[in-house]
Formats: C-alpha cells, sequence, structure tokens
C-alpha cells in the first residue's frame, strides 16, 4: 500500500460516500420538509438536531485524523470510517427533515442552509482526502476540517423559532439598506465629482478631464432629496417592523406564523430594491431609470406597510408609525415625480 496518496482499497468506500453526500446535499438544499399531522416537538428537534450535528463534527475529524499521516488505515478500517461518516451524514439530514413548514418557512430555509453548509463541507473534506498525497497534514486538509467545525458550530447561533429567524432576516435587510444610504450620503458630502477618486488615477496629469457627465447638477440633487427620504422610509420601515416583530411576534397559531413568514418574503425585496434606486442617482443621471425605480420602491413600502398593517405585529402604537410612514413614502414619491418633470 502507497503512503503517498489513497490506495484503490481505501479511496473506493470514501468515493461512494462522497457520492452519495453530494446526492443527500443536493436533497436537502432543493427538496422539501416532511409534513406531519401529528404533534411536533420544536424543543426535542432542537435536541436531537444538535446531537446528530455533533456527531458529524466527531466522525469529521475522526476522518481527517486517520488520514493525517502515513500509514494509511486498512480497507477495513477506511470501510468503517466511510460507513460512520455517512451514517452521521444521513442522520443530520434526516432530523432536518422533521422540521415541518407549519413551523415557519423562514425558520426551515435557515436551517436548510445550515445543514447544506455542514454536508458541502463534508463532501470538501473527502474531496481534499482523496485527491491529496498523504505525506503530512495538509494545509488544505487542515481548513477544509476546520470548514466542517465552523459550519456545525454555527448551530448553536440559529434562530430556535420562527419569529427569531424572521427577526434575523430583518436585520439583514436593515445593514444592506443602512450601507446604501451611506454611501450616497457620503458622495453628496464629497467633492462635487462622485468618481473623481476613481477616474483621476486615469489622467496624464496634464489635462483636466472635462466630462460633465461624471458632475451632479442642481437638478440632480434636488432629485436627490426625495429618493434619500424614499430610502430612510424604507430604513424606518425595516427598524420599526423589527422592534414590532420583537414585541408583539407570536409563533403560537399557524396563521400567525404565517404572517411572520410574509412580512419575512415581503421585505427581502426591500434592500434590492433600494440598491437598484441608489445605483441609478449616480452620474450621469438618467431620470426615467430614477422614476421607474422610485415608483417600485414606493409601491413596494406600501405593500409592506399594509401587510405589516392587518398583520398580528401591529398593535395601536405601531399603527401610528405604519400610517406616518405611508403618508412619509407618497410625499416622497410625488415629489421625486414632480421635480424630475420639471424642466423635461
Amino acid at each position: 500500500m502507497s503512503a503517498d496518496s489513497c490506495s484503490e482499497n481505501v479511496s473506493l468506500p470514501l468515493r461512494n460516500v462522497l457520492n452519495s453526500i453530494q446526492c443527500i446535499r443536493d436533497r436537502v438544499r432543493d427538496g422539501e420538509s416532511n409534513e406531519s399531522d401529528g404533534a411536533f416537538n420544536l424543543s426535542n428537534f432542537w435536541d436531537t438536531l444538535n446531537q446528530a450535528v455533533k456527531a458529524v463534527s466527531q466522525e469529521a475529524t475522526k476522518l481527517s485524523l486517520a488520514f493525517s499521516k502515513p500509514p494509511l488505515p486498512s480497507k477495513q478500517d477506511g470501510e468503517k470510517l466511510a460507513e460512520s461518516i455517512l451514517k452521521s451524514v444521513l442522520t443530520l439530514s434526516t432530523v432536518y427533515y422533521w422540521l415541518p413548514k407549519s413551523q415557519g418557512v423562514t425558520l426551515r430555509r435557515q436551517v436548510r442552509d445550515a445543514t447544506v453548509e455542514v454536508l458541502e463541507g463534508v463532501a470538501q473534506l473527502l474531496e481534499v482526502i482523496l485527491t491529496t498525497p498523504l505525506q503530512s497534514l495538509s494545509q488544505e486538509q487542515l481548513t477544509s476540517t476546520g470548514s466542517v467545525w465552523s459550519a456545525c458550530d454555527q448551530f448553536a447561533q440559529l434562530p430556535k423559532d420562527n419569529k427569531a429567524a424572521v427577526l434575523v432576516a430583518l436585520s439583514a435587510q436593515i445593514g444592506v439598506v443602512k450601507d446604501a444610504l451611506d454611501e450616497i450620503q457620503q458622495a453628496l458630502s464629497e467633492a462635487e465629482d462622485p468618481f473623481s477618486d476613481v477616474l483621476d488615477d486615469d489622467q496624464d496629469g496634464d489635462e483636466p478631464r472635462g466630462n460633465q457627465d461624471t458632475y451632479w447638477s442642481e437638478k440632480d440633487r434636488r432629485v436627490i432629496g426625495p429618493c434619500q427620504g424614499l430610502m430612510k422610509a424604507s430604513s424606518a420601515c425595516l427598524r420599526k417592523l423589527t422592534s414590532a416583530v420583537k414585541t408583539n411576534g407570536d409563533t403560537s397559531t399557524p396563521q400567525n406564523v404565517a404572517q411572520l413568514d410574509d412580512l419575512a418574503d415581503i421585505t427581502k425585496e426591500i434592500s434590492p430594491g433600494v440598491d437598484d434606486l441608489a445605483l441609478c442617482l449616480y452620474p450621469p443621471m438618467d431620470y426615467g431609470g430614477v422614476e421607474s425605480n422610485v415608483s417600485k420602491l414606493a409601491a413596494l413600502l406600501k405593500n409592506v406597510l399594509e401587510i405589516t398593517r392587518s398583520s398580528h405585529v401591529c398593535g395601536e402604537s405601531e399603527l401610528t408609525w405604519v400610517q406616518f410612514l405611508d403618508g412619509a413614502v407618497s410625499h416622497n414619491l410625488q415629489k421625486a415625480k414632480d421635480l424630475i418633470q420639471q424642466d423635461s
């Protein structure tokens, strides 16, 4: 048996397991969870899932250590290692499938993504072991093993119910919208030419650049005002909705779970809408594009506010900001359209 790389006796069971894990990963990524009419205990699910994740981490460690230095495991030991890692992966994927959609699509999606990441990590580790000469523990193998551990460790931070999962989704949106707002604000506060730091590197220094397409006109700057207003309304909507979900979010009935999913799904569109609007504000400003994106974002925000208004997270105190933001969206939309159409 060669000490340079996996012999056929050892590599064959590992290759078979790799193929099986890749198939399991694809099924988990693209498949649906089981729907059960029976009682489902979320606490028991998490206990069992965490045990399954721990087992995968331990089996991945065993596998990596066995192939960290010569001599190679015997054929029998190689088969045992392959069977053990496959069994742990099958158990993890089976437990994931226990989680029904009725517990929340947002929650299930985040658990699915974490499960897929573990499966991808194990598959990558197997590929490294199969393709790396066995002399000593390679950096690539160390990295792959660490990736499996990291993916497994993520399960401790996963949201434990759909309310927590929706809060995670909203938090991600808030960060993206804030970044877009900050970028526009920074560009406005800098020199008249927002692209000077990019384009000046290309100048020979002999002649100043005369391309006025890289400057905002006075009209451009006026148009940007209500566009920023809409972007700020987007940010406020996400922050206020997050607070409402924290305070009033409930997962005790299927209807409330579904309403939380609706809120997560509709708000997912806010940050792309804000990004699209922000991008078309840079010079040369395309007023047609700005008007189109302003209208789309305003319609989206009104939809978000309407869904919020009709959901269980909207109490009397929330109704105040819902109505205020609805008015702010209408005002900024109309103002942007009026400014765009001036002198056109």
